[in-house]
């Protein structure tokens, strides 16, 4: 029997060996691809949790840049009120109005309250518009108490006087925070999503550097090749270099803000005054507009600020009102509070070497690059749009036009002419389709209000449009609600940016890297488009965000 088996296996050998390399390569083979399916399924999840956390980010990012705002605009509304006391004015004419009452007498101050004509004219304004001045208008505690030794250093005015000053004053106090708070939006948008970047990079790539790194971890736990994220040079011995991001300097750039809230701001109303000096000296306080006609108004206020055509819009520049000139760097840090003056602290950081890092310069590099990119002067005239649309059709009109039949069309103009990469057609916004002129309504009856009783409103919609601390701020939310090129500029900032930065061969690309403008226009049309087609959900960003993360991923 032994002998039979023996015989047998002889015969045989060669099958039975066929027979157990055949079995055995399947085995192998099984387990191979057992093994590239586990791996291809971890690294799936490794990806969609990555990805779920870049898109959390930006969200909490773009979050924390209207909460920024909030808390910002309160500083700049008060040195507006303060620079333009409206206020201040309405209390001398109501003294002026109480004077002339009691010099009347009784009789006399009825006959003025139940006339509506002369008695107007005679005031340099009507009654009602200044009693509505009275009624809702605020008062900021330093005019009041700048009022009572004012009156007696300041030279008696008459009441023309009076309200041709209340007449520049509350127009531009409206428009010069409309102005700050478009710019304050855009810049914060800048900031925050550039740092934001930064440290989400920062971190990616020492989490790489950890997986790599042959001490790190033991070397049967350590991820297979399949599983990492190919950030780094892998070949390379020496580790990556991680930008400086440190909260000093984040701390000190983000302190630049304080330019555009004290200086920029100030330019702002310098330049926003002579305008609305030209524009509406012309027009009398008793002068009776209609809705078209103060529209027409404010469109001649925005056309000689902003610029006249496409190409004057383009061309002009915000960035002298958000930052500095780079010699007035040490100063602007030592007037926010960052810097001590050497006499007061030996031991303070005072000298420019010390004070404006290389880092930090980079930062504010890229940041002027980007406000003087046309794709700023573009969003910056759409926020405007929806700012200035919100303030006369849907608040100023209402109000001081309440039996008006005809709407006007909003005092607002387009620049998607001048951004050929941004199509038209996959931005149906109504911020940005607006025509530039303002086209005559169709021929009917419409109301009449003196100029007066419109600036009550418009005064009254000054501390709405600066209001930081009761949120929320209205202005700024429609802003954000109606204009989503804005989320697109920041979609383009963190993934541009991302795309630049993270090198598969060299590792981190530094600071100085300029970030690549190229093709900025045409990924925000597409974004908008795709953002505005899913109703307002996003899907043009959440595209830009997952094709960062793909090329990050790919290299």
């Amino acid at each position: 029997m032994i002998a039979a088996s023996r015989r047998w296996l002889r015969r045989n050998r060669n099958g039975l060996a066929i027979g157990v390399g055949v079995v055995g390569a399947a085995y192998v083979a099984g387990q191979y691809v057992l093994g590239k399916i586990s791996e291809a399924r971890e690294r799936m999840a490794l990806d969609r949790i990555a990805k779920e956390n870049l898109r959390r980010r930006f969200e909490q990012n773009q979050t924390d840049c209207t909460f920024t705002v909030l808390a910002l605009v309160p500083t700049v509304t008060e040195n507006v009120l303060e620079a333009l006391p409206v206020e201040q004015l309405t209390h001398e004419l109501q003294q002026k109005r109480a004077e002339k009452l009691a010099r009347s007498g009784r009789e006399t101050s009825s006959s003025d309250f139940g006339s509506s004509g002369p008695s107007s004219v005679t005031d340099g304004g009507d009654g009602a518009s200044l009693s509505s001045f009275q009624s809702s208008s605020y008062v900021h505690a330093s005019q009041m108490a700048e009022s009572g030794s004012s009156d007696k250093s300041r030279p008696r005015r008459t009441k023309q006087e009076l309200w041709a000053e209340l007449k520049i004053s509350s127009i531009t106090r409206s428009l010069t925070l409309l102005y700050t708070l478009s710019l304050l939006t855009l810049l914060t948008r800048v900031q925050l999503n550039l740092l934001g970047r930064l440290s989400y990079i920062s971190s990616v790539l020492q989490i790489s550097s950890d997986e790599t790194s042959p001490v790190s971890q033991p070397a049967d736990s350590r991820p297979s090749s399949a599983q990492k994220i190919s950030l780094v040079d892998s070949s390379s011995s020496s580790p990556p270099q991680i930008s400086p991001n440190t909260f000093e300097t984040n701390r000190r750039y983000l302190t630049f803000s304080w330019w555009l809230l004290h200086r920029g701001s100030s330019l702002l109303l310098t330049k926003i005054r002579d305008v609305v000096s030209d524009v509406f000296t012309p027009v009398p306080v008793t002068e009776a507009l209609t809705a078209t006609q103060l529209s027409n108004l404010i469109l001649e206020v925005r056309k000689r600020i902003e610029g006249s055509t496409d190409a004057e819009r383009m061309s002009f520049k915000w960035l002298p009102f958000l930052l500095p000139s780079e010699d007035e760097y040490e100063t602007v840090l030592r007037e926010a509070g960052i810097l001590t003056p050497p006499s007061s602290s030996s031991s303070s950081i005072s000298s420019p070497q010390t004070a404006v890092t290389p880092q930090l310069r980079n930062l504010l590099a890229q940041t002027a690059d980007l406000i003087d990119s046309p794709h700023f002067s573009h969003i910056q005239t759409l926020l405007l749009n929806s700012a200035f649309h919100h303030l006369i059709q849907d608040t100023v009109i209402p109000q001081s036009f309440p039996q008006s039949t005809t709407i006007p069309p909003p005092p607002s103009f387009s620049t998607a002419a001048s951004l050929p990469q941004l199509s038209s057609q996959e931005v149906p916004s109504s911020s940005s389709s607006t025509t530039f002129g303002i086209t005559d309504p169709v021929p009917q009856p419409e109301s009449h209000a003196k100029l007066a009783s419109i600036l009550a409103t418009v005064t009254r919609q000054a501390h709405a449009i600066g209001n930081g601390n009761q949120p929320p701020n209205i202005y700024l939310t429609k802003m954000e609600e109606e204009v989503r090129e804005l989320e697109a500029f920041a979609a383009v900032i963190f993934t541009r940016s991302v795309e630049g930065e993270v090198d598969g061969e060299k590792g981190w690309v530094g600071l100085s890297e300029e970030i690549p403008m190229e093709g900025m226009g045409e990924e925000m049309g597409r974004g908008d488009g795709a953002s505005r087609s899913g109703g307002g959900g996003g899907g043009g960003v959440e595209g830009m965000l997952q094709g960062a993360w793909e090329r990050v991923v790919g290299r």
